[in-house]
């Protein structure tokens, strides 16, 4: 179950539409460890974001193209909303809606990729460890 709440947590932090958390109470009302759970959704989690890292690594190639998701207008006006806000933005990635386009647009802008990694495992670890110790206090 280990591989499937990794594998859940991984696709819900791209720009697929997913959720992770369900699964991840699940398993620890089922008595799954939850330091396991905290750390298995927190890799996931992460991977997730440098997949839409990646992407946005190498989007502005395709930009021109007619098939790109994107308008010229829309890309400017989040390169300089990341451009104000910047790294410190990735501490929110976990957020829904808002969180993948952040973790894109980090690799549109070329932040180093260190630094969208620290800060990003940061926020995703934070919001799992939020949710489970919640979720522990309750039970």
């Amino acid at each position: 179950m280990y591989v499937t709440l990794f594998v859940a947590a991984l696709l819900s932090a791209t720009l697929l539409p997913g959720s992770s958390e369900v699964l991840l109470v699940s398993l620890q009302t089922q008595g799954y460890a939850a330091g396991w759970l905290w750390l298995v959704a927190t890799l996931g989690n992460t991977l997730g974001s440098c997949v839409n890292y990646g992407l946005g690594r190498y989007a502005l190639h395709w930009q021109h193209r007619r098939w790109f998701p994107v308008s010229s207008k829309q890309l400017e006006k989040g390169q300089a909303w990341f451009g104000r806000y910047g790294k410190w933005s990735l501490l929110l990635a976990w957020l829904p809606v808002v969180g993948d386009p952040i973790t894109l647009f980090a690799g549109i802008m070329r932040l180093h990729f260190g630094v969208f990694l620290v800060l990003t495992a940061i926020g995703k670890a934070a919001r799992y460890a939020v949710i489970l110790g919640l979720l522990l206090s309750i039970s």
